[in-house]
């Protein structure tokens, strides 16, 4: 037997064990009279597991995310597309994980002309489309520039490494560089030595400008917002990348102000966020709006804050830039009053699920060589009527992970530790050597994606 078919054997028996296995994506008709509903789906940058009060957080205060996740779903096994940003965003905007992606880690990537993604499939269905705060994918006169990818209107930083800093001379406002009253460069890069106009302020400025633009038509919003990200290099040059306008609440505390700082950028977040649901209710909009928060990988330890501190990671082990579930697994929270019950669900799902979920949201057929599958199903409580992944893959350097159900593999080079997560969230008890099958089964996968 040779080892091509052993593989297929192995997959063979193994997928044929788990029920409920079918990835094919249908049509989908909007559960609104009123047609087709707004969407907003806002990625944080670099925000923990337990970052959020509804996920167990303690100390830092984020009350708004706190009800509208009371108020809608939470979901407790939802996991980015990556441990560092630019794969992970490329995965939620393809559909597909990051076997399938050009980029498996925060190398440079240009989008392709052509390029099919979850803002063109919108666009073409009649969605006005906006792209507010990050891009990592293509700078002005590229292919990959968001207007040239699926976003009618963009406003915010192009370059990944620029958003680090919150006090730049510039944002683009779709291809034209708009200045920020005030902010000087210091000649160091990314490190402002004038700080006036916060550029995370802005950003959701546009984002609420955004929505009163577009209040009587479908419109589909992406706002990437750059907190809690450190600023790095200002990190190394002053002991101290948190930069905010000022620590808020936490002015007082007998902490160290790096961890002063990130608290505040948490609660500022939140604190906008409810900006926007505020707005939604309004302007009347919001029992046709669906809004969905996440973070694009686990929390930072970088720019003199300490993970650790406010037990940003909760209970799993790891944190960005690692497969353990510290790195990948993150909060994600869906609110869409009428339609969506109060809950939490344990649904195992990912980044790569959002295309899929958004164009069966809009009514459009998703394209077929995706690796996501709708979450709709679970969304309006028809848990008998939601797929089930055969499994989620990540690939980053010399490691890959894998979970299968309870199952969670994290691979270096080529040797597998195991985790049974029903058990062992925190992924501290290897148990490969008493699951020789299941290993198996996992390493038959990780060589077929190779």
């Amino acid at each position: 037997m040779t080892n091509r078919t052993l593989l297929l054997t192995l997959s063979v028996l193994f997928f044929s064990s788990i029920p409920c296995l079918s990835t094919e994506l249908t049509s989908y008709t909007p559960p609104l009279s009123k047609g087709k509903p707004n969407i907003i789906y806002i990625v944080s940058d670099d925000l923990g597991y337990g970052d959020l009060g509804s996920y167990g957080q303690k100390v830092i205060q984020t009350p708004r995310l706190d009800q509208l996740a009371a108020q809608g779903m939470r979901f407790t096994d939802h996991y980015a597309g990556h441990t560092v940003c630019r794969p992970s965003r490329l995965v939620y905007l393809t559909g597909k994980h990051t076997a399938h992606t050009a980029i498996a880690g925060n190398n440079k990537h240009i989008l392709p002309k052509g390029s099919v993604t979850v803002t063109s499939l919108l666009q073409k269905a009649g969605y006005r489309t906006a792209g507010i705060g990050k891009w990592a994918l293509g700078a002005n006169g590229s292919t990959g520039h968001p207007n040239l990818q699926g976003f009618d209107f963009f406003y915010g930083y192009l370059d990944q490494s620029e958003a680090h800093d919150y006090y730049p001379e510039y944002l683009y406002r779709n291809e034209k560089k708009e200045r920020l009253p005030g902010n000087v460069n210091s000649g160091k890069r990314n490190v402002s030595s004038k700080k006036v106009t916060y550029a995370h302020t802005r950003i959701t400025e546009e984002a609420l400008a955004f929505i009163k633009r577009n209040k009587d038509k479908p419109f589909y919003l992406n706002l990437t917002w750059t907190i809690p990200h450190t600023n790095n290099e200002a990190g190394r040059v002053e002991k101290d990348g948190q930069e905010v306008p000022d620590y808020g609440i936490y002015k007082d505390k007998d902490w160290p102000n790096p961890e002063k700082g990130f608290a505040a950028m948490v609660t500022l977040m939140d604190t906008d966020l409810g900006k926007i649901v505020d707005l939604l209710k309004k302007l009347k909009i919001a029992k046709n709006t669906l809004v969905v928060f996440t973070s694009d990988n686990g929390p930072h330890q970088e720019g003199g804050h300490k993970m650790e501190y406010f037990n940003s990671n909760g209970d799993l082990r790891g944190f960005k830039r690692s497969l353990h579930d510290g790195g990948i697994r993150v909060p994600m929270i869906a609110w869409w009053p009428g339609t969506i019950k109060p809950g939490v669900t344990d649904h195992i799902s990912a980044f790569w699920d959002w295309l899929p979920t958004a164009c069966e949201l809009a009514g459009v057929e998703s394209p077929k060589d995706i690796d996501g599958i709708s979450f709709v199903p679970t969304l309006l409580g028809q848990k008998d009527k939601q797929k089930q992944h055969q499994y989620l893959f990540w690939r980053w350097s010399r490691f890959r992970a894998i979970r299968i159900g309870k199952w969670k593999g994290v691979q270096t080079n080529k040797d597998l530790a195991l985790y049974d997560l029903s058990q062992d969230i925190g992924e501290e008890k290897n148990i490969v050597t008493k699951n020789p099958d299941m290993a198996k089964k996992m390493k038959a996968i990780i060589d077929e994606l190779e």
